[in-house]
């Protein structure tokens, strides 16, 4: 399927790894420029030499910023050109009981989940507007309405982004922007993987029996029954950033492989 992105410029927060870097992948493949982001010059890097060599002809360009300072996310905004998609995928989480949480951990994990996504909307939404076209997703989580209770701060600030995500696609009511937010489930990125291995060495079991242990006894609600692969959900995000995708604005759409629950 042709998703008509040739030609169109992406920018993808926290992407030199993870969901974000798969995302970046399937951008490419599909003809788009994309502009990544990490945290150093280093992994920024480290990132655009992988993906010119998987794609020698892919238009791939990178800018540092760590969007736990706000000066930094300014100066990162200076530096971007006029973007087509913008895909609000960075995070952090602290895994930790309710009451160790400090104000700090909060405040770090909205600023970054959060704010991050406020400041980018903000700055390229109105270019969006003015042109009639444009995408910006939310990378949420299932996280946002199962709330582990180790996660309740970094499950709130994924809950925030339904509600900014509804909020602005109100604004972009009869134009050609959408607004979505995307909820993925649990996923084999490489976190996920040391999580798994981890917990293989703990109970000395294969990283496979853990898997399934973990879905077993703890993701019970799940009806995947595994960790999804990270490019089934960048699948999921760039065809949903595509301007194939139209109608869907203003939802927030569940990727979580059935965790959540309900019919809607």
């Amino acid at each position: 399927m042709d998703l008509q992105l040739e030609g169109k410029t992406v920018f993808v927060s926290g992407s030199t790894s993870g969901i974000g870097f798969c995302v970046t992948q399937t951008f490419l493949r599909e003809g788009a420029s994309v502009v990544i982001n990490g945290r150093t010059d280093r992994s920024v890097a480290k990132a655009i030499e992988r993906l010119k060599t998987d794609f020698p002809k892919g238009k791939v360009d990178g800018i540092a910023a760590d969007f736990s300072n706000k000066a930094a996310v300014g100066h990162l905004m200076e530096q971007l050109p006029e973007i087509d998609i913008l895909i609000n995928n960075v995070g952090i989480y602290s895994s930790q009981s309710f009451f160790d949480t400090t104000d700090a951990d909060w405040y770090a994990q909205f600023e970054v989940n959060v704010m991050s996504g406020v400041r980018l909307s903000k700055h390229f939404m109105p270019g969006m507007l003015d042109r009639d076209w444009g995408r910006i997703l939310f990378v949420s989580s299932e996280c946002a309405g199962l709330v582990p209770s180790d996660l309740i701060a970094y499950s709130t600030s994924k809950t925030a982004m339904l509600s900014i995500s509804r909020g602005l696609a109100q604004l972009t009511k009869g134009t050609g922007v959408t607004v979505n937010a995307v909820i993925p489930g649990s996923t084999m990125t490489e976190g996920a993987k040391k999580f798994l291995a981890n917990l293989a060495q703990n109970k000395n079991k294969s990283v496979a029996q853990a898997e399934a242990d973990f879905f077993r006894e703890i993701r019970t609600s799940s009806l995947l029954q595994r960790f999804a692969k990270e490019e089934e959900i960048a699948n999921s995000i760039v065809y949903f950033a595509s301007p194939l995708a139209a109608a869907t604005n203003g939802s927030a759409i569940k990727l979580d492989g059935g965790s959540m629950g309900g019919i809607i």
